[in-house]
């Protein structure tokens, strides 16, 4: 089992980071290790996530972690992190409409 994260979540995860270290560095700090360890745990329990409710798609699933949703698709002995969301938006998968 591994985990892949894709340029998107990478890059969410700095912006979110960084709009967290605006006020409270060490805040952000914390954030992104305990976003690390969350993401972690799905190398043990990749199946824990929800599917995706707007996607529609049993192997498109996600985990809270406070107000961001962590999305990533589960297949073939691999967690590929798509995105992170802030929890009041929608996911649209790319390439649909």
């Amino acid at each position: 089992m591994k985990i892949i994260w894709t340029p998107l979540a990478l890059q969410r995860a700095d912006e979110m980071t960084s709009h967290i270290a605006l006020d409270n560095p060490s805040a952000a700090l914390v954030w992104l290790k305990t976003l690390f360890a969350k993401v972690e745990r799905l190398l043990q329990f990749p199946e824990s996530g929800r599917m995706v409710p707007e996607a529609g798609r049993a192997e498109i699933c996600e985990i809270l972690y406070g107000n961001c949703r962590i999305i990533y698709r589960f297949r073939k002995g691999k967690v590929v992190l798509l995105t992170l969301r802030h929890s009041r938006r929608l996911f649209v998968l790319e390439g649909e409409s």
